[in-house]
């Protein structure tokens, strides 16, 4: 064991391993304390952007740490609003939406729960769909709407009123009935694997959503910001939620997150019923304006569909690959063997990272800003390490008698 490991083991609670110890980055490498580089396609799970350093984002940081950091949100600041009504612009709300900035992805899914009990109990409904496989955070309100047993399973009881429904619209429409006061759907579920819905499956749950008077709500935290070549998610589908959550790429690294309301959603809230100290301060605004304006000035969500669809074509020619899953550049490589986390070791040894959500997926989501060098560099690593592992596997080929 190595001392930063030791020091690891002694001062850091045990909630799970750390894979090397990272001193800087730029662009899409990072390099460890030994001076060891790494091809980072992994992007701090889906936050990274625009990369490590990007004078962008430095400078937002810079400007911004120098004039104001935070004021609490018993004031505005210009930035706040800034990106309150970019949002709407992007997520195409309308004059009716609304937007609440938080600190993170998980607590902007709290405040999703606390939307649906708003709109619910006006009539008695309590009932909050989830999805199995679903993953929405790991506080005590959103870690009862991920129906994982070894997530859940050691903090129970859950909150109460939580229903999972299978992946198929059938299991959806058998769900719906008058208790129901929400449904929450990621639409690509990437903790499960970057699990894609059924076609027609969220267009079915808007449908079935309005008929219940229920809340369409959307985790997009890790697809949303434009990470599937879209702002959001949902724009692929043609529909329109009553909340969208974000998070991860919003401030390419900085925390932040946010909840968006459409129509009628945004008069749930009144004064007193939720706020942040933290949450929108001027900081993280600032560098979040100036990241989401990068993207849309270089017109980085045409590049994200570009090289995610670069990266799949070279992908598929790879050993033990049987396909991808995901949009954009959030990118499940499926395995024919259950090595996933073989294969994300192999790939680290050999200066990639990249991760192993299942046993049989292999999820990448890079930068926005990756290119030519960077896809090329990226395919013959993980080409290499997909073979060192293949040579492990037992072969299934039967051999003619």
């Amino acid at each position: 064991m190595s001392a930063w490991q030791e020091d690891a083991s002694r001062d850091l609670m045990s909630l799970g391993g750390r894979l090397a110890l990272l001193v800087r980055g730029e662009g899409s490498s990072v390099w460890d304390a030994d001076g060891r580089r790494y091809l980072d396609f992994l992007g701090g799970i889906a936050v990274n952007c625009l990369g490590h350093a990007h004078p962008v984002f430095v400078e937002a940081v810079s400007r911004q740490a120098a004039t104001l950091s935070h004021v609490s949100n018993y004031f505005a600041s210009p930035g706040q609003l800034e990106l309150a009504a970019r949002l709407k612009r992007l997520a195409g709300t309308g004059d009716e939406g609304r937007v609440f900035l938080t600190n993170s992805g998980t607590e902007a899914n709290e405040m999703a729960i606390k939307l649906a009990r708003l709109h619910g109990n006006r009539s008695g409904r309590t009932t909050i769909l989830v999805l199995d496989g679903a993953f929405h955070g790991r506080t005590m309100g959103t870690l009862s709407l991920t129906p994982k047993a070894a997530y859940r399973d050691p903090f129970e009881p859950a909150l109460p009123g939580i229903r999972t429904v299978e992946r198929t619209i059938a299991s959806l429409e058998a769900s719906f009935d008058d208790t129901v006061a929400a449904i929450v759907i990621e639409p690509i579920q990437g903790e499960a694997g970057v699990v894609e819905l059924p076609e027609g499956f969220l267009a079915r749950a808007r449908d079935l959503a309005t008929e219940h008077d229920a809340l369409l709500i959307l985790d997009e935290v890790q697809t949303g910001s434009g990470r599937t070549g879209e702002w959001f998610a949902f724009q692929r589908e043609g529909i329109v939620p009553d909340a969208i959550t974000l998070a991860k790429s919003i401030g390419a690294g900085f925390p932040l997150g946010a909840m968006i309301t459409f129509g009628a959603a945004s008069g749930l809230f009144y004064p007193g019923t939720h706020n942040s100290t933290f949450g929108g301060n001027p900081l993280a605004s600032a560098v979040a304006n100036a990241v989401l304006g990068h993207i849309e000035e270089e017109g980085l969500l045409a590049n994200v569909v570009a090289r995610g669809a670069q990266l799949r074509e070279g992908i598929a020619t790879l050993p033990l690959v049987t396909g991808t899953r995901g949009a954009g550049l959030l990118i499940g490589v499926t395995l024919s063997h259950p090595v996933a986390g073989a294969v994300r070791e192999a790939a680290q040894e050999r200066g990639l990272i990249v991760n192993a959500p299942t046993d049989d997926v292999i999820r990448i989501a890079p930068a926005f800003t990756i290119g030519d060098a960077e896809t090329a560099e990226f395919l013959d690593l993980f080409g290499a390490a997909l073979a060192a592992v293949a040579e492990t596997v037992p072969s299934t080929t039967e051999i003619p008698a």
